[in-house]
């Protein structure tokens, strides 16, 4: 036999008794041994998020697969990171680790701003169905595209995760820079985590959209779109740093002075909203906005599933009847062309569009979008750009649990020039479409941004809390063409810092607020001292918004596992808090969440 057919054998040989050996070892995995497996397993049995960067918009969903195997992966051509498919034994080792694990782990905080999109499984179905453990497995699901880039979601939950703002030394960069946001849906569903009897996911937590859903007593303007309130006060979690308070005020416009509404509402009828904390909850949610419309204001009704339907053309908002009729035909099933839907809705709102009307389109959904040529919201925004620069706004309401797609309703709304909100029961509908309608529908200032210019002899370092999404460029601030936030009617935005104060300068910082009139295309600029004389020289001297404003961002922080908040305790937010109440009906229930999750943080660190 010639050398080289030698050495072929020998390679042959040695590749059988190597297979032999393999399929040997993994058929002796009994039962017994399976604490073992799974502790091998471990690494596997865990959702990661991996960080997309910092140039890129794409937000990846990761598969419960390991973390090399995520489409991002598979983009960059990075074949050999991937490892080989998990078998029968060891998914069932993985899934029963997973399961046996405390539910209110916590994952580490993305690398970088713009992060992955993490999915979360959850059951459906029922109403208010416990949200899932963070790190459970996934049900097979839908694609999910996001800023055009293309990740699968194994179904469950869809959050974009963004890095918490570290701290800035001042003599570095002394600019801060950040567009409005009064959206609420994270603290609602964080709520409903909450409520249900779980922490919710870390990434789930946005601080603005906690702080910024509570009511301030701020003064409104007796001219002009909003009024500024700024104030600090020392921390109660650190002797060496100061809490730093930026609230401003729009201007009250009653109902009778409001301009007349177009009011599209689109709703997701598809198989996803059959379960009566959707579908059902939606109809009434539209039902109490009828009910709180003016006789001048106009109604029109679209739903998509697997196909487009007009349901109701503009009609009156007097004609309940009719009105209510068209909604009770509603039934869910099929698919979700999401992307169809929006812009036959916009197409409908851009007919009323004109300076004296408010037009504006209300997308009702679970979030989920599955079919269709528009899946992104990139590819949707893409589509009714035009109707969006005639000045349509968009209002997106999130609804239910377990396949929730919270990062495209946010981004939807985000560049719609509108709000994201997230209703988890008829006091929930009732707060967005009664207490909040006037402000929803009419825009008072837009692209609103703040830009806070630190003093460096009075101020070493500064964080903002919260408003990662929301960043802009210190360059972009009096750049009239970059988009930024919109302010309603009555709405408070409120913004906090954590800094450390040095020296004895009295000007701690300048405030400047730049916005364009609602139909406007250039922007005016004020700016606003703050002065020790703002900084109060306890906490308990300080307002009860600022308090209360203070223990809502640290407890969101908290719960986030935001680094700047490690050894912060969820026991001073609750006193805090409990101190500020005054009364509120919405700050007693948050006293009682913070209770809530007290109890549940402990029972995680005792491993029940």
């Amino acid at each position: 036999m010639s050398p080289f057919f030698s050495k072929r054998r020998v390679s042959f040989v040695s590749g059988a008794l190597l297979c032999a050996s393999l399929v040997s070892a993994c058929s002796s995995l009994e039962p017994a041994q399976g604490v073992s497996a799974r502790n091998e397993l471990k690494p596997q049995a865990t959702a990661t998020t991996r960080s997309a960067p910092k140039d890129e918009s794409t937000a990846l969903v990761a598969p419960p697969s390991p973390p090399p195997s995520t489409p991002a992966a598979k983009k960059r051509g990075d074949v050999a990171a991937a490892p080989a498919p998990m078998m029968a034994e060891e998914r069932e080792a993985s899934d029963a680790l997973a399961a046996a694990e405390p539910a209110m782990r916590r994952a580490a905080p993305a690398k970088d701003a713009k992060a992955a999109t993490v999915a979360m499984g959850a059951p459906a179905g029922v109403m208010m169905p416990a949200p899932p453990p963070v790190q459970q497995p996934m049900e097979k699901g839908k694609m999910q595209a996001v800023d055009g880039d293309k990740g699968v979601a194994e179904g469950g939950n869809v959050f974009e995760t963004y890095k918490a703002n570290a701290f800035t030394e001042t003599a570095k960069d002394n600019l801060s820079t950040f567009a409005a946001d009064v959206d609420t849906a994270s603290y609602s569903m964080a709520r409903r985590y909450l409520q249900q009897g779980q922490l919710p996911p870390t990434h789930a937590v946005r601080v603005e959209e906690f702080v910024n859903y509570f009511k301030y007593r701020y003064t409104p303007p007796d001219e002009g779109a909003f009024t500024v309130h700024l104030e600090g006060a020392p921390s109660p979690f650190n002797a060496r740093r100061q809490f730093l308070r930026v609230g401003v005020q729009g201007k009250v416009v009653s109902r009778s002075q409001r301009k007349p509404a177009h009011l599209v509402f689109l709703v997701d009828t598809s198989g996803s909203m059959a379960s009566s904390d959707k579908l059902p909850l939606a109809i009434e949610s539209i039902k109490v906005a009828v009910k709180n419309l003016n006789e001048n204001d106009t109604v029109a009704l679209v739903t998509y599933a697997g196909s487009t339907r007009d349901v109701l053309a503009p009609t009156p908002a007097t004609d309940v009847k009719k009105i209510h009729a068209a909604l009770d035909t509603l039934v869910a099933g099929g698919g979700t062309a999401m992307g169809s839907g929006m812009e036959t809705a916009y197409k409908h709102a851009v007919k009323k569009a004109a300076g004296g009307v408010v037009s504006r389109v209300v997308v009702l959904t679970d979030g989920d979008a599955n079919i269709g040529p528009n899946l992104t919201p990139k590819a949707m925004l893409s589509s009714i750009e035009k109707y969006v620069a005639e000045g349509v706004t968009l209002t997106t309401v999130g609804f239910g649990m377990g396949n929730y797609h919270d990062s495209l309703m946010e981004q939807l709304a985000d560049k719609g020039n509108g709000n994201s909100f997230y209703v988890d029961s008829m006091k929930e509908a009732r707060k967005v479409f009664e207490t909040q309608l006037t402000g929803t529908l009419e825009v008072i200032a837009k692209d609103v941004k703040f830009q806070v210019e630190f003093n460096p002899k009075a101020v070493s370092r500064y964080r903002l809390m919260g408003y990662e999404n929301r960043d802009i460029a210190d360059k972009d601030f009096r750049d009239d063409k970059v988009d930024a936030g919109e302010i309603g009617a009555g709405h408070t935005v409120t913004a906090l810092y954590e800094v450390e104060l040095t020296g004895e300068a009295q000007d701690v910082a300048t405030v400047r607020i730049r916005a364009k009139a609602p139909n406007g295309t250039e922007a005016k600029e004020q700016a606003f001292p703050l002065t020790r004389a703002n900084l109060k020289p306890s906490m308990e001297a300080a307002s009860n918004d600022f308090r209360f404003a203070v223990a809502v961002a640290a407890t969101a922080d908290i719960l986030r596992a935001a680094p700047a908040a490690e050894g912060w305790s969820l026991a001073t937010t609750q006193k805090l808090a409990e101190g500020a109440v005054a009364g509120d009906a919405d700050r007693t229930e948050f006293v009682r969440l913070i209770g809530q999750a007290r109890a549940l943080t402990t029972a995680s660190a005792s491993g029940h």
